[in-house]
């Protein structure tokens, strides 16, 4: 495989790779599932291989592929600076520290690839126990948050509170638990909220015994999930990077042809129900699956390395614009035949494409679509309307059909939600429409001179 001239020529000449087995070890986060285009799929399909060179100087080699699944950024870099791992896939904030731990070693990571991310913060979340009365952030002054230390969500959380006007040390009790300890502590209430990122705002209210209260575009802080490389590692294996991006990129592919397909094998891997995987990857998703380094993203890496000096976790002044390296992503573009500056100007979500289940109509217009994943459907059914798609519940439960989550859009920011934990305002035109918060509906019920309505009462609106 040739690489096109792009810096790499003395890399090329260092040597010939022929008889060698070369490892390739990567770090994973599978119940991080917007990591899973550089993951899960990866290894599940087994993509990389597919996309490893094996002519010129990698002719004769053999690959020894080595895969670790973590369940934090941390513990993965910890092993990348140990020389255990060449690649891992991480949050921005994660990411940074990845930076800063190399640099503290003496060495250096290059941050290769977005993998998923929201320009606007949404996807990492605060969530509260389900009985508890809060319904917004202003409403835990004086509480205790909980929430991964040095996560991207603790950076989320942090500009969260500083936009309250709080000091983070005295306004707030914030402490450090891992998501699988915030499950138990939200059932028992020895929490009053826990913040945390990708999918676990979402994962933890889909079970039952959270309410998400807080979304991280209201902080509007860019957020993503993306793939760094050991830098030594990529100066001598440029072609191996390249293959991984290739890999990634053909992950993407099929997760956009076929969402529900693969969030069932995340779902198989993972234990993360399918239906919380549909809400990230699917048509308007919570997050944009998009491996182009935008303005917004290479923002959030700076903002990232900025909080880690204010929290004091790195005396090294590291340089954003080198620790990202785009050369090896605009190579995979270039050799999968696309079009990266394409791609890096277009900042729309995955399309939803379809007709409205219940009248055949082509669905035009977004801001209001709805979706249901029935019980035994390969096939989400989506519809244009909040109305259309509760109308089309009331039947599928009367006939006795499972269903498995229904989605709407908020009203407001655009971001997919369940439907079964959100608010919606019922307007004198027979129109409802859906929102994460209460304030937000509560303005929005003034201003149209509308109905508040929670998930039950919207389905009794539409059906009376």
């Amino acid at each position: 495989m040739r690489l096109p001239v792009f810096g790499f020529a003395l890399a090329l000449l260092a040597g010939t790779a022929n008889a060698e087995t070369i490892r390739v070890a990567i770090g994973t986060q599978d119940t991080t599932i917007n990591c899973a285009t550089g993951g899960i799929l990866i290894r599940e399909l087994k993509l990389l291989e597919k996309y490893l060179p094996r002519d010129g100087k990698y002719k004769d080699v053999q690959y020894d592929i080595q895969w670790k699944n973590f369940t934090s950024g941390a513990p993965l870099t910890n092993e990348m600076v140990a020389g255990k791992l060449d690649l891992g896939s991480m949050a921005d904030f994660p990411g940074s520290f990845n930076g800063a731990a190399f640099a503290k070693a003496g060495r250096q990571s290059l941050f290769i690839n977005v993998l998923s991310g929201s320009t606007t913060g949404s996807g990492n979340g605060i969530v509260v126990p389900k009985a508890s009365p809060v319904q917004s952030l202003a409403e835990l002054k004086g509480k205790t948050i909980s929430v991964p230390f040095a996560s991207t969500a603790h950076g989320m959380l942090l500009r969260a509170v500083r936009a309250q006007g709080w000091d983070p040390d005295k306004d707030v009790n914030i402490t450090t638990q891992a998501p699988e300890i915030a499950g138990s502590a939200l059932q028992s209430n020895k929490v009053d909220a826990h913040a945390d990122f990708v999918p676990f705002a979402e994962l933890f209210p889909h079970r039952g015994f959270a309410r998400k209260i807080y979304d991280g575009s209201q902080a509007n802080a860019p957020t993503l999930h993306g793939s760094l490389v050991d830098a030594a590692y990529a100066r001598k294996y440029p072609e191996i990077v390249v293959a991984f991006v290739r890999a990634a990129i053909e992950a993407d592919r099929l997760f956009a042809a076929e969402p529900e397909k693969y969030s069932e094998l995340v779902a198989q891997v993972t234990g993360i129900e399918a239906e919380v995987n549909y809400l990230f990857h699917g048509p308007l998703g919570l997050q944009t699956r998009d491996l182009t380094w935008k303005p917004e993203y290479r923002q959030a890496v700076r903002t990232s390395l900025d909080t880690l000096r204010l929290l004091k976790r790195t005396d090294n002044d590291i340089d954003a614009e080198s620790f990202i390296d785009d050369r090896y992503v605009r190579a995979a573009f270039q050799q999968s035949g696309l079009d990266y500056e394409a791609r890096l100007k277009n900042y729309a979500r995955l399309p939803l494409v379809g007709k409205d289940a219940a009248t055949g109509k082509p669905i035009k217009e977004f801001q209001r679509v709805a979706q249901i994943w029935v019980g035994g459907e390969a096939r989400v059914r989506h519809y244009a309307t909040p109305e259309s798609a509760l109308a089309d519940l009331a039947r599928l439960e009367k006939a006795g059909s499972k269903v498995r989550a229904v989605y709407a859009q908020d009203r407001d920011s655009g971001i997919k939600l369940f439907a079964s934990d959100a608010w919606f305002v019922s307007s004198g035109k027979n129109e409802i429409n859906a929102f994460l918060l209460k304030e937000s509906a509560e303005a929005w019920a003034r201003k149209v001179k509308g109905k508040l309505l929670d998930f039950n009462g919207a389905k009794a609106a539409v059906a009376g």
